[in-house]
């Protein structure tokens, strides 16, 4: 027989600052939405309180509604960081060039981008009995 050694030990925990933003501001309920320049070919994405602040925004820039839904601030962070992690990039202003690819990843990120420069594939499965 050999002999065994049980070796007790504690394990330490590595302690990180992680800045956590917990204002309230980044969880507050609005409108989140699509935005599409036909003079650049690109899409802003973006965030409103209310209705008034949409038709605002609308008003002062020559940009057409895409599509828009409920949400928050932290939605539209978090679409940005993933966009920037999947590659795609964009301008100061949060402006991104219009592809089927960023459509595509938009759709599969449930993002508001309406009917209108996206027609989703429907695919179709035949079971077939033999």
């Amino acid at each position: 027989m050999s002999s065994r050694k049980i070796i007790k030990g504690y394990k330490t925990l590595i302690s990180s600052r992680i800045n956590v933003d917990t204002s309230t501001d980044k969880f507050k309920d609005g409108i989140i939405y699509t935005l599409f320049s036909d003079e650049f070919n690109s899409l802003k994405f973006g965030f409103a309180e209310n209705n008034k602040a949409l038709e605002k925004k609308l008003s002062s820039h020559s940009l057409i509604l895409l599509d828009m839904k409920k949400g928050n601030k932290k939605e539209l962070f978090l679409l940005i960081i993933t966009l920037k992690e999947l590659g795609i990039k964009y301008s100061d202003n949060l402006y991104f060039k219009y592809s089927g690819s960023l459509m595509r990843h938009l759709s599969t990120l449930g993002w508001p981008i309406g009917r209108s420069l996206y027609k989703q594939r429907k695919i179709k499965k035949e079971l077939v009995c033999a």
